[in-house]
């Protein structure tokens, strides 16, 4: 799936040189279910950065897929993101002015897709919120915002979820029931890449990587 061999991503501030990534080599393959963590500042946003084709290495390469993505114009490289990966962030990030089904459409519009609300509704039936479709964000709890963002990111079938802190915001019960919601979904065969800075959370995880530094700590696969 992902394949990242020797990245380096060096930001310029002032005089001085920060990395980063360090020379980090790393593969995930299709069906994982992989945690990130470290300490702040140890590069796991830039790491998500990277395999989200948000940001670039300054040296290194990255596959995904199989595919080269430096090889790759910037229209290539943002079909594939939109064919291939789906975003959960711990703000949620919804739409305000939006309906929980609107939220869950509006990747689909981008596609073109001909069945976007038959396909909404079945992804809010999934998450458990078919009968929240018409409320507004600020009419929903935290969780099921966070559940709204999840049907939100499958919505175009990506074949990898890259998840920042999914539970960071919400109580130990809501975020239990989001992490059961994630297991279910890998079970199905998406990939899932979360960062968090719960290492007991992280251990649960069928692999934990570890980063410092920029630089791969550990990497414990059961």
């Amino acid at each position: 799936m992902f394949s990242l061999k020797n990245i380096t991503k060096i930001y310029q501030r002032g005089a001085e040189k920060v990395f980063a990534l360090d020379h980090l080599s790393l593969d995930i393959a299709q069906g994982e279910y992989a945690g990130i963590v470290g300490p702040s500042g140890s590069g796991k946003s830039t790491l998500m950065n990277i395999l989200g084709l948000l940001d670039i290495p300054t040296s290194g390469s990255v596959y995904i897929g199989g595919q080269k993505i430096e090889d790759m114009g910037t229209p290539r490289q943002t079909q594939l993101r939109r064919k291939t990966i789906g975003f959960v962030f711990q703000q949620f990030l919804l739409v305000p002015t939006m309906t929980a089904l609107q939220n869950v459409m509006l990747p689909l519009y981008f596609v073109g897709s001909p069945d976007a609300k038959t396909r909404a509704m079945a992804l809010l039936t999934k998450v458990g919120l078919e009968k929240r479709r018409d409320h507004l964000p600020s009419q929903l709890s935290g969780g099921e915002m966070q559940r709204v963002a999840i049907a939100r990111a499958l919505a175009n079938e990506p074949s990898v979820l890259l998840a920042d802190e999914p539970a960071g915001n919400l109580d130990s019960k809501t975020a239990s029931d989001i992490y059961a919601l994630f297991g279910e979904i890998n079970r199905e065969g998406t990939t899932i890449i979360m960062v968090t800075h719960n290492h007991e959370l992280a251990e649960t995880f069928p692999r934990m990587i570890s980063i410092r530094d920029g630089r791969l700590e550990r990497d414990q696969k059961k």
